[in-house]
Parts: structure tokens; sequence; C-alpha cells
């Protein structure tokens, strides 16, 4: 399957392969004829990492009418960083086609700076939910005009607090638009918003867990105990010399304790966790990507939306509560065809743990004895 036979236009086709994605993902294969051809609302249930943004990206690029001067459609997604990329990605996919103008705009960053780059053509606006309410609110951005709205991990959304927010947003959308709704898990929150906003027949696609797991990944584990995993952390980062990595935790505190520890060790470490201000996640995330920093602790929440190339490991320094959070973890290592290592530090409690994501995931974990 390629994406010329799922209808993908060429000059799209182009850029995707310049990218270097060549196979659609499972997400990928079923939505884009759908929303290629069809004008219906849509729920796509996939976990993150799957290829969501070239899924919904490619049909919404190709609807967009570059002569008409207007906002066409909105991109809402939970933060900063995953906005940001996903605005990225629209950017590189229209490289062979005619301009499309996409904006991001999101909390953190000073809104003058917004307003006058909104003073441009814009076709496409990706933001979070509360930025775009205060630019509503100062009659910035007229979105009465949008024929499709886009909510990126919609479960996150409502987690992190904007379900007023979307209902305002959705509200002022009301008329011709179709709603493309991508989420990680269906919490009965979003089950509200779906009954009052989206169609009843709208096309519903779930994309089995077994089929997300990326089989670029080398699951493995360590059983030990509590007290003796800051050792066997520092053992295996002996033996990955110079590979940089993110190292991840359940809390805020054994995040900045963890981080605290390793840099007494002369680790170069960044921490990231939910009650950064953004300007000092900001500056983590920059030297990160510069590789001044070779590791990031980070907890599950503050990961949303990182998208660094070429990461070796992820270490599950604390296993996550729910197994959505395993898949978005691993999934930061082995991107774009590349290879990677996820390694679990477990107590002998936590095996069956691991077991269970085995089964929810059909991956196969090795232990390192």
């Amino acid at each position: 399957m390629t994406f010329s036979d799922l209808g993908v236009p060429k000059d799209f086709n182009k850029g995707l392969k310049e990218m270097g994605i060549v196979v659609p993902t499972k997400i990928q294969e079923q939505a884009i004829p759908i929303l290629l051809e069809q004008q219906t609302d849509f729920i796509g249930k996939a976990q993150t990492g799957t290829g969501k943004t070239a899924a919904f990206g490619i049909p919404l690029l190709s609807k967009i009418d570059p002569n008409k001067k207007q906002v066409q459609a909105l991109i809402l997604a939970p933060t900063r960083e995953l906005g940001q990329q996903i605005a990225k990605q629209l950017f590189k996919f229209t490289k062979y086609t005619h301009k499309i103008f996409t904006e991001s705009v999101y909390g953190g960053e000073k809104i003058e700076r917004q307003i006058t780059r909104l003073k441009r053509p814009t076709h496409i606006i990706v933001a979070t939910p509360g930025r775009l309410i205060d630019l509503i609110d100062k009659k910035v951005v007229d979105i009465s005009r949008v024929h499709t709205v886009v909510m990126d991990e919609a479960d996150e959304m409502l987690s992190m607090g904007f379900k007023k927010d979307l209902t305002t947003i959705l509200n002022k959308t009301k008329g011709y638009r179709n709603i493309w709704l991508f989420s990680a898990t269906m919490p009965h929150s979003l089950n509200e918003i779906i009954n009052t906003y989206v169609a009843k027949n709208a096309v519903r696609i779930e994309v089995d867990r077994k089929d997300t797991a990326n089989k670029g990944i080398d699951h493995q584990f360590v059983i030990g105990e509590d007290a003796g995993k800051l050792d066997t952390l520092t053992y295996f980062l002996k033996t990955q010399k110079d590979n940089r990595g993110i190292i991840f935790t359940k809390t805020k505190v054994a995040a900045r304790t963890l981080s605290k520890q390793l840099k007494a060790k002369n680790y170069e470490v960044g921490l990231l966790e939910g009650e950064m201000t953004q300007k000092d996640r900001d500056k983590v995330m920059r030297a990160f990507r510069s590789k001044k920093l070779q590791l990031l602790v980070s907890t599950d929440v503050a990961a949303r939306g990182i998208d660094v190339a070429n990461l070796a490991f992820v270490v599950h320094y604390q296993l996550p509560d729910q197994i959505e959070y395993y898949t978005h973890r691993s999934g930061r290592t082995a991107r774009a065809g590349n290879t990677g290592l996820s390694l679990a530090l477990v107590t002998r409690a936590e095996v069956k743990m691991i077991r269970s994501i085995e089964k929810e995931l059909g991956i196969r974990f090795g232990q390192v004895r």
C-alpha cells in the first residue's frame, strides 16, 4: 500500500517521500481515503505516535483553496509543542504544492507577536484552545467560515481542563463545518462533546492497539529493588556512551529528585515537568535539540508534543499508570524508520504490568539479567 493508492495527490506525495514517509501507517491507511473523498465528521481512535498528523493533515491541506485569503481550517492541540510540531509538518507536506499558510498560536508567547503574524494571509490556524479564545475575544481571528475543525489528542485537551474553551470554539464554528476528532482514549467527558457537536453519522475508525506498536523498538526490562534503581540506571547510561534519550517518571517530585541525582553524577540533564513556566521549558528543549544536553528527565504530561530526532533510548524509571502512556513514552525513540531501545526498570511486583503491556500491545519484552 502506498500513499498514491490512498488517493494522495502527486505534489503531496513528493513532499512525503522527501520526509521519508513512504509506507502509510494503519490510521493513515484508513483515514486518508475517507477524509479526502467525503464531506463527513470523523472520529479516529489511535495512540500517539501513529502518524495522525499526516492522516488528517494531507486531506485537510487538499481541501484548502489557496486563493481565498481567509481562515478555512482550525486544528486544536493540547500543548504548544504539539501545535508547533503540527504546523511544521504541514509546512513540509506543502513543499511542492501551492502556498498554503499555516499559523501556530499558543499561550506562553506574547500575544502581540501572534496578532502581528495573523495579519498576514492565513489559511489554517493551529492553536491551543485558551490562546485561540483570547484572540477571538480581541477580534483578531474570525473562525465563522472555517470548514473543518480538527481536534488532535482530544482526551488530553480535556484532561488539561480545556472543556469550556472547546465548547466555546465549537459553538462559534457551528453551521456547515466538519469535525475530525482524534484521540487515544474515549473518556466520558469526550463522549459528551461527541454527542453534542459531532454528527450522529460520523465515520468512526479505531486502530487496534496491536497495530500501533512501532516495530523498530526493542523493549526490555530489568528487575531490581526500588533502592537500587539509580545504580541500575547509571550502569545502563554508561553502556550508552554519548547516545541520547529520555527518562520517564510518574510524578514531578520523582522527576525533580532524579534530575538532581543525575546532575550530581555529572550527566548533562534537563528536567521537564508540568509546573515549569513555558520559558523554562523552551530553554530546556532548545538545549536538548541542539545536543547541549544528553538526557531529559520528564513526566508523562510534560512530554506531550516532544519530537526530537535520533533518540537512541527511552527509560521507564517508573512504569506509567496507563498502557497508553507506555506507547507514548516508548514512541519517542525509533522515529522516522530508525531503531531504538525502551528499557523499563521494575520491581518483582511490577512484572505483571509488563505482561499486561505485552498482551495489550502485542509486543515482547526481553529481560536483561
